[in-house]
């Protein structure tokens, strides 16, 4: 390395050049001076700049050998050099190094390549697969004596190319028959399509029986078994001669990274189950997962216990392995690996797990740049070496297009990877036409830049679909890292609504289905450029919903406004008529209180000669009814006349009265001969304690004694000369 880590980076004093004069010296020479004058940046400057790796470009001011004419120009464009000047010098070494015809000569690629480059092992490609053949035998008798397997390794440790072009090879050798399927973002769909077409079910229906009841996917399975996998020899298990047809179930991880539907990853992993289990027998499943997902699964009850037992481990290819993947598809081939090649390629790959795409684009690029029929150690470090063979043809890829293009490219890559939650980062297949409309370019540009891309191994391409060749092109293209890593909840955003236009395409543009919310104002915030056709128009079927919502809330708003404004002014108005109402009414009622007041003063008046108390009751309740001049007149009139309390009980006419010494009892005589005694205490209100029969005669006198005990009573007359007491 050409720098130390931690804090800032620090430029490590390059190895002095080897003494001695020619061309390779004096060029590499020339390039640690051009970089001096660059102020002697570091190298991994050097690498952020042009998206080469710092052992790429350190090399090539190594003065070992001449590098490729694209590292030296990349090396020049990093330390601000003059282009041209640089390409002319290059072509001018290497004719004195009489390279020039190996490097005219480097992108033969003559003949049928033996090496798969990036992208897995196919079934067609099962003749250039090796290294992996122990493995591929203990799969397979794993699938002999148990039902359900799982090969788990890292990314890059050659899962796929095992199982698509090692165990299905292998099993249809043995007259069996294999369905091979990813799970995409609908896996049961993805079901349907493939086993509908081998049993004659239409996949609409068959999705539907799939997602009712788990357990018909094992029936299906059976179906299959029974039409395709009849044969003389002896069955896989449980049949009669017939052989259990065997569910390949490659990059299981994406039902965690690209379905988004748990009822249906969650239907789905019960149908495997439960075809796998099932005891009519007829199927076997095997399953491809990234180690990295393996926590994903140990959250589903069912998966953790098929997992306890049925685990095939992919780890590094052993020396011996890796010398079989170089050397035999290039023997198949004609052609000769050189010793030093084989060695190196051996150091630089053993014990890492990850290595194999890296391995087999590094031999694909290094094919390409033979010497005749061999393949050397020189045309392996031109390509670029291990992890800079990919890193270089990505970037010459990039660099050959044009500002446009690049623009159309950054946004197909971003968009066929699915950003890891405490994971790896992913592939993530794409429909072709998630991809319309991205930056503006038509069909034709969109398919010219994907041809390209397929063209140079970086992307898989069919008919309807398209997805990164391998993973190893996240990890190892610093450019693609450099776009992963600038605005990753912007690409969250982006895939979501990705998904949500096909859902919403899907549904028949239910407007249920549209973005609300933050997510709708998150979505109206990336570049349109960055969308494809369906959604963009997802988008504005969004904003217009908003938008619509928005004027029916503004619509409800002003009417609730204008009926409060109403209600406001009805309210004024009835307060207005309440207060005139009010106020007639009082004016009504104190005209009858005054008409009352007078009618009861005049009758006051009237009764003050006959029954005083009764004509004040009545005058003081005139006044109070309403002070009026009469009713005021009357009342104090009332204190002019003697008040004269009236013996509502007394039977006949009074003659005569008499009061205690202490004035609590009365003592009356009246014309019918009797006494009566009152209580007058209250002397307005004296009350009946007794009658008493008196003379012969009306009782015109009374008299109680000063000691109060005694009553004594006389009348008038000459017939009656008596005197009474009691």
């Amino acid at each position: 390395m050409g720098e130390r880590g931690g804090g800032a980076a620090v430029p490590r004093r390059e190895r002095p050049l080897e003494p001695g004069e020619g061309p390779l010296p004096e060029f590499a020479a020339g390039l640690r001076q051009l970089r001096r004058k660059a102020g002697n940046a570091p190298y991994r400057t050097l690498a952020e700049r042009v998206h080469y790796s710092i052992s790429t470009l350190s090399s090539a001011a190594a003065g070992q050998r001449l590098p490729t004419l694209a590292v030296t120009l990349a090396y020049v464009r990093a330390c601000d050099g003059d282009v041209e000047e640089w390409e002319r010098r290059w072509w001018e070494t290497a004719e004195q190094l009489g390279e020039v015809d190996a490097v005219l000569g480097e992108a033969d690629e003559s003949g049928t390549a033996p090496y798969a480059g990036l992208r897995p092992f196919r079934e067609q490609d099962a003749e250039w697969f090796f290294g992996r053949e122990r493995l591929v035998e203990e799969l397979a008798e794993r699938l002999e004596r148990q039902r359900f397997v799982v090969v788990i390794g890292a990314s890059g440790s050659g899962k796929s190319s095992l199982m698509r072009a090692g165990l299905v090879p292998r099993l249809r050798a043995d007259a069996a028959t294999a369905v091979v399927l990813t799970p995409g973002p609908r896996p049961l769909e993805e079901c349907a399509v493939r086993l509908g077409a081998l049993v004659g079910i239409a996949p609409g229906g068959l999705y539907g029986e799939l997602k009712d009841d788990p357990e018909n996917l094992s029936r299906v399975l059976r179906q299959v078994a029974a039409r395709c996998g009849v044969t003389d020899g002896p069955a896989h298990g449980d049949g009669d001669g017939d052989r259990d047809v065997v569910l390949v179930v490659d990059q299981f991880e994406e039902i965690f990274t690209l379905c988004r539907d748990e009822a249906e990853r969650d239907c789905f992993i019960k149908s495997l189950i439960a075809a796998a289990s099932s005891t009519g027998g007829g199927c076997r499943v095997a399953l491809g997962l990234r180690a990295d997902f393996y926590a994903h699964c140990t959250r589903d009850a069912l998966l953790v216990e098929a997992l306890r037992d049925a685990q095939v481990p992919v780890g590094p290819m052993r020396p011996d392995e890796l010398r079989r993947a170089v050397t035999r598809p290039a023997q198949r081939a004609g052609l000769s690996v050189e010793g030093a090649l084989l060695a190196t390629l051996t150091a630089q790959a053993q014990g890492q797990a990850g290595v194999l795409p890296l391995l087999s684009h590094a031999l694909l690029q290094t094919w390409r740049r033979r010497r005749g029929n061999a393949l050397t150690l020189a045309g392996f470090e031109a390509a670029g070496g291990l992890e800079g063979a990919l890193a270089r043809t990505a970037e010459e890829f990039y660099q050959q297009l044009d500002a446009e293009q690049r623009t159309l490219v950054r946004q197909v890559f971003v968009r066929l990877t699915a950003l890891g939650e405490g994971t790896e980062d992913t592939r993530r297949p794409a429909r072709l036409d998630e991809l319309d409309g991205l930056a503006g370019a038509d069909d034709t540009g969109i398919r010219t830049v994907l041809e390209r891309a397929a063209g140079a191994r970086l992307l898989i391409l069919d008919h309807e679909r398209v997805e990164l060749a391998h993973e190893a092109l996240i990890r190892c293209w610093p450019r693609l890292h450099g776009w992963l890593t600038e605005d990753r909840e912007a690409m969250r955003t982006l895939h979501q609504l990705s998904d949500a236009a096909q859902v919403w395409e899907t549904l028949g543009r239910d407007p249920g289905a549209l973005f609300r919310g933050t997510r709708l104002a998150m979505a109206a915030g990336l570049a349109r450029t960055s969308m494809s056709v369906k959604e963009q128009e997802f988008l504005d079927a969004g904003l217009a919903s908003r938008a619509a919502e928005q004027r029916a809330v503004r619509r409800r708003t002003r009417f609730r406004q204008q009926a409060v404004v109403l209600l406001g002014v009805l309210l004024a108005l009835a307060s207005v008529t309440a207060g005139l109402a009010v106020r007639a009414q009082w004016a009504a009622d104190r005209q009858r209180d005054v008409a009352g007041s007078q009618r009861t003063a005049d009758k006051a008046a009237a009764l003050r000669a006959a029954n005083p108390a009764l004509a004040a009751q009545l005058s003081l309740a005139a006044y109070r009814l309403s002070p009026t001049p009469e009713a005021r007149g009357t009342l104090l009139s009332t204190f002019a006349t003697p008040y004269a309390t009236q013996l509502t009980a007394q039977k006949g006419a009074v003659t005569a009265v008499a009061f205690s010494p202490d004035g609590r009892v009365l003592a009356t005589g009246d014309a019918d001969r009797t006494v009566e005694l009152w209580r007058a205490e209250d002397p307005y209100r004296p009350t009946e304690l007794s009658v008493l029969p008196g003379l012969a005669d009306a009782v015109h006198a009374v008299a109680i004694s000063p000691d109060s005990r005694l009553l004594a009573e006389g009348g008038r007359g000459w017939r009656d000369r008596t005197v009474g007491h009691r």
